[in-house]
């Protein structure tokens, strides 16, 4: 078996926040919890797992990473540039929260090295802003943007999110165009989620909010994907579009089964066939130097091919035969025997395409993409 891309990205998780949202379960708390012994812990481990590898992006997410100064971001890139070989023209991406930047550090970011900043809008309405317990307004988030672009940043991505209890379809698209006339070179757009822990699925469980219905959030999806595209962004991914050339490299190595070395608390990694994820307790993290507390699982040949249709069918360009056979030196026909039956009938109902030696899913088939995805486990 082979990686798709001999170029492993990095990630690098922060996990400090101001306050979490209404909908958040991701690893985060308390912005001052350990925070210099943390930042100590994580170049610690990014150091002592670089080995010299070839690396063309690293992504810094959260949590809020802008909580970060420009100097402690700065330290974070040093030790990766010291035990990674970064490529020329990496990608390198940092996590924003409107309502945590500056002018000023928006320019030290860029200094410091970050070439592309992913900010979460999640929505231009103040009201669902609100709802959703962000720190910021639409204002805000635009008085945000508009400093990114002065401090230099060329390549930016919004994150929008849509069937928010509450949520209409005409503040969708009234979020949607107002996205769009910032002329963002890329555009994330989620579904919520109500996961178990968070004050959302307290709130749903007393009666005090309703998960949107299936029909609603469909409709919120189909609309968004279609607004986009014809205004000029390409549909790469289930839930992201991108001007030409600006789709994000690091997002798509998980999708194209490439290597990436996650750093930092609960972070997770894929190399050589083999997955770890860090360890989620912050004492533990911080008294092992990122090196306790590491769960490993060695993929088999049957996990590599199931995760290669599973990531290969969140692109819109889907998974080619050929290179399912060169990734796990098996035809697919023959690894998933029962699927050329199922393909032929997703076809014939509108749900996928099979041209060529290439499968993919229609936005009909992303619909219910959890169902066809299941065949393949």
């Amino acid at each position: 078996m082979m990686t798709t891309n001999s170029r492993t990205g990095i990630y690098i998780h922060i996990p400090y926040c101001i306050r979490k949202c209404a909908y958040c379960d991701f690893l985060s708390f308390d912005s001052g919890l350990l925070r210099e012994e943390y930042l100590d812990a994580l170049c610690f481990e990014i150091r002592e797992r670089g080995d010299g590898r070839c690396a063309d992006t690293v992504y810094i997410g959260g949590g809020t990473p802008t909580l970060l100064s420009p100097g402690e971001i700065y330290r974070i890139l040093d030790a990766c540039s010291s035990s990674f070989a970064l490529s020329e023209g990496s990608e390198i991406t940092v996590e924003a929260n409107p309502g945590t930047v500056t002018g000023e550090s928006l320019s030290g970011y860029l200094s410091a090295g970050i070439n592309r900043i992913s900010f979460g809008i999640q929505s231009f309405n103040d009201d669902v802003l609100r709802r959703l317990g962000r720190i910021h307004t639409a204002d805000e988030a635009a008085d945000s943007y508009s400093l990114a672009r002065k401090a230099g940043f060329d390549n930016i991505s919004m994150d929008l999110m849509f069937a928010v209890p509450g949520l209409s379809m005409d503040i969708w698209k009234q979020t949607l165009s107002r996205a769009v006339s910032m002329d963002p070179e890329h555009i994330s757009f989620y579904s919520l989620q109500i996961e178990e822990g968070t004050p959302f699925y307290r709130m749903y469980e007393n009666g005090t909010i309703t998960e949107t219905d299936e029909e609603t959030d469909r409709n919120m999806y189909h609309y968004a994907a279609a607004f986009l595209a014809e205004s000029g962004y390409c549909h790469y991914e289930v839930s992201s579009c991108a001007k030409k050339g600006f789709e994000s490299r690091h997002n798509l190595k998980y999708w194209s089964m490439a290597d990436y070395t996650g750093a930092g608390l609960g972070a997770s990694s894929f190399e050589e066939g083999v997955r770890t994820v860090n360890t989620s307790s912050l004492e533990e993290y911080i008294n092992g130097c990122g090196r306790d507390g590491r769960r490993v699982h060695v993929n088999t040949a049957f996990d590599s091919a199931s995760e290669f249709v599973f990531t290969g069918l969140r692109r819109l360009a889907g998974i080619s035969l050929d290179e399912f056979r060169e990734f796990t030196g098996n035809d697919f026909f023959d690894v998933f025997p029962e699927s050329r039956k199922k393909i032929e009938e997703w076809v014939n109902r509108g749900f996928a395409y099979f041209d060529d030696g290439v499968f993919r899913l229609t936005l009909k088939g992303i619909d219910i993409q959890n169902r066809i995805l299941m065949e393949f486990v």
